[in-house]
């Protein structure tokens, strides 16, 4: 089954503005590059460092959480570590991320963007080595079919941004919601070959638009309504390393 990428994206700082690509290099067995490679801790998470587990979304500064957050627009320069964000009404920021002069000058900044709505104290943490702030325990590349939102903004009524969903392909040419039935199978990306891992389950993040920072949409519950689950998307393992560029093509064994 023949589909096309449309648009790729990371999201350095879990949570943060998604940063569009023209391509990336997929590595076998790991993450979307430079993907959720910090978080910010809204409070004392428990993550170590020495021994880094899986932990909840709901430990940092993220949409789910706190709507607020989409109110910085950020990027991050990976050659250089230097991190930006702006807002409206707050002086712009720019800090590298690697170190500790910047990551408490961004929380110092995003501190008084959010306000009373952290608990705090507000502290970035970078993942070690390989580990990324994944919302999944297994997920790696995360791809939504564009064709399963229209079908559900057509349900709804009303348009839906696929950056809501926060993945880091969006595809062209799937039927809406054939991804579902996809898990353990082959698919092409680009040069790579990778593995259907599950569906996505979709949380709180969904609601709150990317552009206005308000939660507007119940979409975890619009999911349940209309189709009796909560999936948007896919979770890919990538078994054979490659490029992928908008434009190329994605097969479906």
């Amino acid at each position: 089954m023949q589909a096309q990428v449309v648009s790729l994206y990371r999201h350095p700082v879990k949570g943060f503005t998604p940063e569009r690509l023209d391509q990336a290099e997929l590595v076998a067995g790991q993450c979307f590059p430079c993907d959720r490679l910090y978080a910010v801790e809204d409070g004392p998470s428990g993550f170590d460092p020495a021994a880094p587990a899986h932990i909840s979304k709901m430990k940092f500064a993220v949409l789910a959480k706190i709507p607020q957050v989409a109110k910085a627009r950020t990027a991050y320069d990976p050659a250089t570590g230097v991190f930006t964000a702006r807002a409206e009404g707050q002086a712009d920021f720019a800090g590298d991320l690697r170190g500790d002069e910047g990551r408490r000058g961004f929380e110092t900044w995003l501190a008084d963007l959010l306000g009373d709505a952290v608990q705090g104290p507000l502290r970035v943490i970078a993942g070690p080595g390989d580990y990324r702030f994944m919302d999944s325990r297994s997920g790696y590349v995360s791809i939504v079919n564009l064709a399963s939102v229209r079908d559900l903004a057509d349900r709804l009524g009303r348009p839906i941004d696929p950056l809501r969903f926060r993945a880091n392909l969006y595809v062209e040419g799937w039927p809406a919601w054939a991804e579902n039935d996809w898990t353990g199978r082959t698919m092409r990306v680009g040069e790579a070959r990778a593995q259907v891992l599950k569906p996505i389950v979709r949380c709180a993040a969904t609601h709150v638009d990317p552009v206005t920072a308000e939660r507007d949409i119940e979409l975890v519950k619009a999911l349940f309504d209309h189709y009796g689950h909560m999936f948007c998307g896919v979770y890919l393992n990538v078994e054979e390393g490659g490029a992928v560029r908008e434009g190329d093509g994605v097969a479906v064994a």
